[in-house]
């Protein structure tokens, strides 16, 4: 098995961060919340830009349909609270 770190400082495989954007993630900070990368030095930040590229993304298309509340409801790290749910 061929591993290619992306970030040397936590561990973190090219193929962990495609599996976390398959899970959902489209930014480095939401990868950043699921698996440390890019947290401590910062010089993966960019490859992990890199990997997630400017693809469909779940989340962003559920926002520019206007549905904030499904993006909210989604994200396991936003905790869903009825003043956020009105919000959106």
């Amino acid at each position: 098995m061929n591993r290619v770190y992306v970030c040397s400082c936590f561990g973190i495989t090219d193929k962990q961060v495609k599996d976390h954007a398959e899970a959902g993630a489209c930014t480095p900070r939401q990868i950043a919340s699921a698996t440390k990368a890019g947290t401590d030095c910062g010089s993966c930040v960019r490859t992990i830009q890199g990997l997630l590229g400017r693809g469909a993304c779940p989340r962003r298309e559920l926002l520019e349909k206007g549905d904030a509340a499904s993006v909210l409801a989604a994200d396991p790290l936003v905790p869903v609270t009825a003043e956020l749910v009105e919000a959106a």
